[in-house]
């Protein structure tokens, strides 16, 4: 049996499914289990972010650039949570240099998406950023949303990706209307690290522009972690 750490829980709109992906332990293989798990059973299992499983997750044959680490699973054990180092140090495996870099492609000023047709690495990547670098707003569209803007390491400034971490996605749709947010942007700039899991959302065409749109899956700080942010309500 395979033993793989979750480093991104998804949450998307319905609420019902949580998409999520895992690291290899040995390998250091990315593969995002299909079908997605269910929301209840997340809550349940007090699934995290860092969570270990053990069960079988194999790439599907069928996977289409860029969402090549698509997988079938079966068999899956929740084993515990790893501690904060292993979590760190599977984060470390898969970094990257840049959001470029990661993805194969030479992104343009104000370019948020992969557009139709073009071919790359993968869906997901690890980067860092300084803390001085990043920048977490509500959504001025959509009430309960928040995005995250950031410099990354080569200097390619990202403005206003959706953050779809599910525990980021939970705290914005229950302090709404109570002006929090600051206060979450203020908590992450004050850690040492941060680690994004920067991905890809399915295509769809906004503006007449049809692609795979960069998503924020996972804010993940070091040495302290939002504690409301990282549990189930």
């Amino acid at each position: 049996m395979r033993r793989f750490i979750i480093t991104d829980l998804t949450r998307f709109a319905t609420k019902e499914d949580v998409c999520t992906a895992v690291i290899d332990i040995e390998t250091g293989e990315c593969l995002r289990p299909i079908p997605y798990l269910k929301s209840a059973r997340c809550a349940e299992l007090n699934l995290q972010p860092g969570a270990v499983l053990e069960g079988e997750i194999n790439l599907r044959a069928d996977a289409v650039n860029p969402h090549i680490e698509d997988a079938d699973h079966s068999n899956l054990v929740f084993i515990g949570p790893s501690s904060a180092q292993e979590f760190k140090n599977i984060l470390d495996r898969t970094l990257s240099t840049s959001v470029s870099n990661g993805f194969g492609i030479e992104f343009l000023v104000d370019q948020k998406h992969i557009p139709i047709g073009v071919r790359a690495n993968c869906s997901i990547i690890t980067i860092k950023v300084q803390p001085s670098q990043i920048q977490i707003r509500e959504d001025g569209f959509k009430a309960g949303k928040i995005r995250v803007s950031f410099l990354d390491e080569s200097g390619h400034q990202f403005r206003f990706l959706s953050i779809t971490d599910r525990g980021f996605y939970d705290y914005a749709e229950k302090h709404q209307a109570d002006g929090s947010l600051p206060d979450l942007e203020e908590f992450v700039k004050s850690q040492n690290e941060i680690y994004l899991r920067v991905g890809v959302s399915r295509a769809f065409a906004i503006s007449g522009r049809n692609g795979y749109w960069l998503q924020v899956n996972g804010v993940y700080t070091f040495p302290d972690f939002h504690k409301e942010i990282r549990s189930y309500q």
